[in-house]
């Protein structure tokens, strides 16, 4: 029953997608990014609340290039600190015209999705994606935690450089003793 549920949401959600778009540096003047440096685990850091990963702590990405431009995104989260770890997969095609920027990823294999990152760091420790529009984006980085100063900064370039709707943006508890603090998404199970 959990998986009908869950492609109906997933599909429910990639509908619902705003036709608004998030300003993007212009390409020509980005340089492509290193899809290798792109690969492996990228914490969440922060979301903007959505129903597929609504009340989920601890959660990452694993990305794992294995065609090419063909990557097998694998995401684990928790319910709660007390509960197991759960995964979903994907796969994603990158298109290598956008300088390996926008991806098309399908869940399940049969809902296909669009994800852009706008940026990521210099050293590719944190970046930051979005879905087509200003309605919902992520902050990422290689650690589970990050200071308050940096995180600050990476909401303000969602806001300012690229139109993000920050204020529903959630910090997501990667460790237990965020629970219940001011700006973390609250458990699905405590």
């Amino acid at each position: 029953m959990r998986l009908p549920v869950t492609i109906s949401l997933v599909l429910l959600f990639s509908l619902c997608l705003s036709p608004v778009h998030a300003k993007e540096a212009p390409r020509a003047e980005r340089p492509a990014l290193d899809l290798s440096r792109v690969m492996g685990t990228w914490h969440v850091i922060a979301r903007i609340p959505n129903p597929v990963e609504r009340g989920h702590v601890a959660s990452r990405d694993e990305y794992t290039l294995t065609d090419d431009h063909k990557v097998r995104v694998r995401y684990v989260y928790r319910e709660g600190f007390g509960e197991p770890e759960q995964e979903t997969s994907a796969r994603a095609s990158v298109d290598k015209d956008s300088g390996n920027y926008d991806w098309r990823v399908w869940f399940y294999k049969i809902i296909p999705t669009r994800q852009r990152i706008l940026e990521v760091a210099p050293d590719y420790s944190w970046m930051l994606i979005s879905y087509p529009g200003r309605d919902l984006a992520w902050i990422f980085a290689r650690s589970p935690d990050m200071d308050n100063d940096q995180y600050r900064k990476l909401v303000a370039k969602l806001r300012d450089d690229y139109g993000v709707y920050t204020d529903k943006l959630k910090r997501v508890p990667q460790r237990p003793e965020q629970v219940d603090r001011l700006g973390f998404e609250v458990p699905s199970k405590r």
